[in-house]
């Protein structure tokens, strides 16, 4: 027999001394070490109080208290609601056995006790109920690290104050909608000051979900500010060094899409790299057509020696940037429909309103997208929004 099986906590409740002798000698026999007895169902309620027992032997007919009362006291109390109940008993009509299941049992064994029955339905209720207290064990402790996760991410994201410096020196207004799935993704996006006004930006999406996808977004991060100051002016050779190091810090299968690129107010311009994420978007000024640029087929991580190309966009004026994860593509019906044409009408009320609030392009999009990802999504999903001037 498992020890964890064996170990289970067993109380026995029968008013006759004679049962209860001959039971616990069954489940001594058959390997069960843990075994306590109440004499009644007060009894054995005060015990149950002070130690929960894994599994309950009860007789239904007790003086006092009989086994009903203790299953319907037992199972309004929320802490035993998953408490196996196993009722011995004589009575045989389908009436009393309904009302016994009525009351909370789990299962019943008829008296008199069989030996081989009695201890094949012991061992199959707390072989479950070992089942179940090992996976609860194991949800807490993924739940556990999920919130421990959450709260690295959170703390990752550029802060308000950040973004408010960015406004003052590079003369874009940053914002952003995240929307974190219940397993916890692989998202992350972030700001690199740089000289002049400038500053890098970079959004990437880890392969997989759960803590360890996002343990590698954390890891990515860290590169990410580790190339920086070197490579933070050169968007192709930033990817191009990232990924090198990737190949050899991930393990095989895993990867991540990035884009990395430098926004220059002043020059009017935004250089960027993308592996395999979903391209950036110019909202140009004026309502003038939506401007897609491009990406790159190969992911960060996967092979040595991959080179990324370096693009740029036109950043004038009254326009803005937005970067979006790919699951902000599925979550609005793609790039072609939803995406697009939801920029558009963004575009053409922000236009329309004078880059006001009642305009404001960006609220109009995110709030689009939270009620297509619904109240928990399946996947992380991140946008970003660099507006210029009337653009917000």
């Amino acid at each position: 027999m498992d020890d964890a099986i064996a170990a289970c906590r067993i109380l026995v409740v029968d008013d006759t001394d004679f049962n209860r002798t001959l039971i616990g000698a069954l489940l001594g026999e058959a390997g069960f070490q843990n075994v306590a007895y109440a004499r009644d169902g007060f009894d054995a309620l005060a015990q149950i109080t002070a130690e929960a027992p894994d599994l309950l032997i009860l007789d239904i007919m007790m003086p006092g208290m009989d086994g009903f009362e203790v299953c319907r006291r037992l199972r309004a109390d929320h802490a035993y609601a998953d408490l196996p109940v196993l009722v011995q008993t004589a009575l045989s009509s389908s009436d009393d056995r309904n009302r016994a299941f009525a009351a909370g049992t789990t299962d019943l064994i008829s008296k008199p006790l069989d030996r081989t029955e009695l201890v094949a339905r012991v061992r199959i209720h707390l072989q479950n109920r070992v089942l179940i207290r090992d996976l609860q064990t194991y949800r807490a402790r993924v739940e556990g690290e999920l919130a421990m996760a959450r709260s690295m991410y959170d703390h990752l994201l550029p802060s308000p104050t950040l973004c408010a410096a960015l406004t003052d020196s590079a003369g874009v207004t940053l914002r952003s909608h995240t929307a974190l799935s219940s397993d916890l993704g692989g998202d992350l996006w972030g700001v690199l000051p740089l000289a002049g006004g400038r500053f890098g930006l970079f959004l990437l999406d880890m392969a997989g979900r759960g803590v360890s996808a996002a343990l590698n977004a954390f890891r990515m991060h860290t590169l990410i500010h580790e190339l920086a100051p070197q490579f933070g002016e050169r968007p192709g050779a930033f990817l191009t060094e990232l990924n090198e190091r990737a190949v050899c810090l991930l393990e095989l299968g895993q990867h991540a899409t990035v884009i990395y690129g430098v926004v220059d107010a002043a020059a009017e311009r935004f250089t960027y790299a993308a592996a395999a994420a979903a391209p950036p978007v110019l909202l140009p000024p004026n309502n003038a057509a939506l401007v897609f640029g491009e990406g790159a087929d190969e992911s960060v991580g996967v092979a040595a020696g991959t080179c990324f190309e370096e693009r740029s966009l036109p950043f004038p004026p009254d326009s803005a940037l937005v970067l979006h994860s790919t699951a902000v593509l599925e979550a609005l019906g793609g790039r072609d429909g939803g995406l697009a044409d939801l920029l558009r009408s963004a575009a053409v009320r922000n236009t329309a309103a004078g880059g006001g609030e009642d305009g404001d392009a960006f609220a109009a999009v995110t709030a689009a997208l939270a009620a297509a990802q619904g109240d928990v999504p399946l996947d992380d999903h991140t946008l970003v929004w660099i507006g210029r001037g009337g653009a917000r």
